[in-house]
C-alpha cells in the first residue's frame, strides 16, 4: 500500500484521504490503484454506506495526475508507461462514477485535471472558499480527460467549452452556481462535518445542507452571457472570430479572453471542442471514457504534450512553440486521426472486465 493516499474505516464511512502534499496530492499511478483497491473492497462491505474523499493537509485537494511522469514516458518509452496510467486512471473515475455507495469529495483546495476526475464522479461535492477548480490541460498540450468530455459538456450554457478551453479558474461559489459542486461549506466547518457524517453516514444530505451562511456572489455569473454568446461555436475559428470582432469593438473581456487563447495548444483546443461535442451525445460514461483513452493514447506523444510542460512546468519560461502553431494549421484529419479507434485489444475497458 503506498503512502501517498491514506485509506482507513471509520464504522460505517470508508475514508480516503490523498497524502502527497509536497505535489498538491497529484495521483500517481500507485495512488489510484490503492483508490480503486478500497474502493472495491467496501463496495462488498456490507458496513460501510459512505465513502469520505479528502486530502491529509495544504493548499491542494488533488492538483491533477503525474505529469512530470507522463512527459518522461512520452519521451523516452513511446508513451507505454504514460498509456498505462491513463488506462487504470479512467478505470478508477469510471469505477467512483458507477460506485453504488455515496462518495462525498472535499474540494478543500486546489482541484485541477486528474482531480477535477475524482471529485466530480462524487455524489456529494463540498466546495470551501479555498477551492480552485480548473481544466487547464490546454496550457500544456494535453486535453481535459479523467472524464472531463463528459462533465464538461453536460454544464450549460457553453461555460464547459469555457473552461476546457480557456484554463480558467473558478473559486467555490462559483463551482457551487455552476453545479459543479452540490455544496458550499466554509472550510472551519469541514472538521464537525465529516464527523457528522461518521457518525449518521445515512443523512449527508441533510448535514451538508445545514444552514452554513451565504455563499459568496459567484463572479463569473456576471459574464455567464459573455460566454454563451461568444463560445457558442463548435468551431475554434468562429470563436476566436467572435473575441477578434469584440476586442476590435473594445471589450475588455473579449480581449482578455482572446490573448488567454492566444497562449494555448490549437490541437489541444480543436481536440476538446470535438471532445465535449460528441461524449455529449454519448449514452454512458463507459463509453466517454472509450473515446478520451484514444485521445490520451495519442496526444501523449504528439509534439504538444511534451513541449507545454517544458514550457510551463519544468522550465517556468511560458514560451511553448506549439506544432502546429495555429488553429489553421491544425487539419480536420489530424483531429480525425486523434480520435480513431485503436487497434483490437488496446481500448480501454472499465475494472474487472
Amino acid at each position: 500500500m503506498t503512502q501517498d493516499v491514506n485509506i482507513h474505516k471509520h464504522g460505517r464511512v470508508g475514508h480516503i484521504s490523498l497524502n502527497r502534499p509536497k505535489a498538491l496530492h497529484a495521483l500517481t499511478l500507485e495512488m489510484c490503484h490503492a483508490m480503486s483497491a478500497a474502493l472495491t473492497d467496501w463496495a462488498d462491505d456490507d458496513e460501510v454506506e459512505a465513502i469520505i474523499l479528502d486530502h491529509a493537509e495544504g493548499r491542494g485537494f488533488c492538483a491533477g495526475g503525474d505529469i512530470a511522469f507522463l512527459r518522461n514516458s512520452a519521451l523516452n518509452d513511446g508513451g507505454v508507461s504514460g498509456r498505462k496510467f491513463f488506462h487504470d486512471e479512467y478505470q478508477l473515475n469510471h469505477q467512483m462514477m458507477t460506485y453504488a455507495k455515496p462518495i462525498v469529495a472535499f474540494m478543500d483546495g486546489i482541484t485541477m485535471g486528474g482531480g477535477v476526475g475524482i471529485a466530480l464522479p462524487a455524489k456529494f461535492r463540498v466546495a470551501t472558499e479555498n477551492t480552485r477548480f480548473a481544466m487547464p490541460e490546454t496550457g500544456i498540450g494535453l486535453f481535459p480527460d479523467v472524464g472531463g468530455g463528459w462533465h464538461l459538456s453536460r454544464l450549460g450554457g457553453r461555460l464547459g467549452q469555457f473552461l476546457a478551453l480557456t484554463g480558467a479558474r473558478l473559486d467555490g461559489s462559483e463551482c457551487l452556481w455552476a453545479g459543479i459542486a452540490t455544496h458550499y461549506v466554509p472550510s472551519d466547518l469541514l472538521a464537525d462535518l465529516k464527523a457528522r457524517i461518521i457518525e449518521k453516514p445515512d443523512r449527508i444530505g441533510g448535514i451538508l445542507s445545514e444552514p452554513v451562511g451565504t455563499p459568496p456572489k459567484a463572479r463569473i455569473e456576471d459574464n455567464a452571457d459573455l460566454i454563451r454568446k461568444h463560445f457558442a461555436s463548435d468551431s475554434y475559428e468562429d470563436i476566436l472570430a467572435s473575441l477578434e470582432a469584440a476586442h476590435e469593438d473594445g471589450d475588455v473581456w473579449a480581449t482578455k479572453e482572446r490573448d488567454t487563447l492566444g497562449t494555448k495548444s490549437p490541437q489541444t483546443c480543436k481536440v476538446a471542442l470535438r471532445q465535449l461535442k460528441e461524449s455529449a451525445d454519448l449514452n454512458s460514461f463507459a463509453d466517454n471514457m472509450v473515446m478520451e483513452y484514444r485521445i490520451a493514447s495519442r496526444v501523449l506523444v504528439r509534439p504538444d504534450f511534451a513541449e507545454g510542460v517544458r514550457a510551463v512546468i519544468t522550465d517556468k519560461t511560458n514560451d511553448p512553440k506549439w506544432d502546429p502553431p495555429t488553429p489553421q494549421d491544425v487539419s480536420e484529419e489530424l483531429i480525425a486521426s486523434i480520435f480513431a479507434p485503436l487497434p483490437e485489444g488496446e481500448e480501454w475497458v472499465p475494472l474487472n472486465t
